[in-house]
């Protein structure tokens, strides 16, 4: 089952995701698990999906029906094949190899409750190239882009279905504005702190194709760290039965 330089990180109620230091994942992932809810009988997609650990994690919690985990990268997929296998959740969560602008005849467009996606941080052009390829794809808009991300979306998804995405603040506006281009209505939005004398260092956005511009509600900031340097009580609460032997 494990491959060399694999190893099992364990998620909580028997749950366990094939990670290695190419496809691994962190707190980011685990936020936009919690924040994009999925409800039961939703169908949904995650865009990008690496080593598929929001799609594990929903399947630990019962949720969605069934899940849809596209990613350009075959390592990610067969990691992820694997640890759908390991976990028996063949008939929940399905795995795509593909590049996400190539998905006509793969998936079906406008069939989505929820589309999810942990975008690449850094633009194009910007910041020090990984020499990983993994990793810079990962990191920067080299595979997609955000337009390329909400674009797809978009087509994915059914009339008020569900966009969540996480993403540095200096990217807000690019999304807001790449959303609305695409026909999706901004309506929730929450900021992420390490601790409270921090500024912001991630956003957690969610937005409604076909929603009417009424309003963003804008969500109390998240700290990620107790006052006393420990874990905030809602960090605890999100994390769950996550690596609940080490909290």
């Amino acid at each position: 089952m494990l491959r060399e330089g694999e190893k099992l990180e364990p998620l909580g109620n028997g749950i366990k995701v094939i990670v290695s230091k190419d496809h691994a994942f962190g707190t980011d992932t685990v936020l936009l698990a919690h924040f994009s809810a999925p409800k039961k009988n939703d169908t949904a997609c995650e865009l990008g999906t690496g080593c598929g650990t929001i799609p594990l994690i929903w399947s630990r919690n019962g949720v969605p029906e069934h899940i849809d985990a596209v990613d350009i990268q075959e390592q990610a997929c067969s990691m992820l094949n694997r640890s759908v296998e390991l976990n028996d959740l063949g008939d929940k969560i399905n795995v795509i190899h593909s590049d996400l602008l190539d998905l006509a005849g793969k998936v079906e467009f406008s069939s989505y409750d929820l589309v999810v996606c942990n975008p690449p941080y850094k633009a194009a052009g910007t910041g020090i190239i990984n020499p990983e390829m993994s990793h810079t794809i990962a990191r920067h808009e080299f595979a997609c882009t955000i337009d390329d991300i909400i674009r797809v979306a978009s087509k994915l998804l059914n009339f008020s279905g569900r966009l969540c995405m996480c993403q540095r603040p200096e990217r807000l506006s690019d999304l807001i504005c790449t959303m609305r281009k695409y026909n999706i209505e901004p309506k929730r939005l929450r900021f992420v702190q390490q601790r409270i004398s921090k500024q912001p260092k991630l956003f957690l956005i969610e937005g409604r194709r076909g929603g009417k511009p009424n309003g963003l509600v804008t969500e109390p900031v998240l700290l990620i760290e107790s006052s006393d340097g420990g874990l905030s009580e809602e960090m605890i609460n999100i994390y769950g039965a996550y690596k609940e032997e080490y909290l």
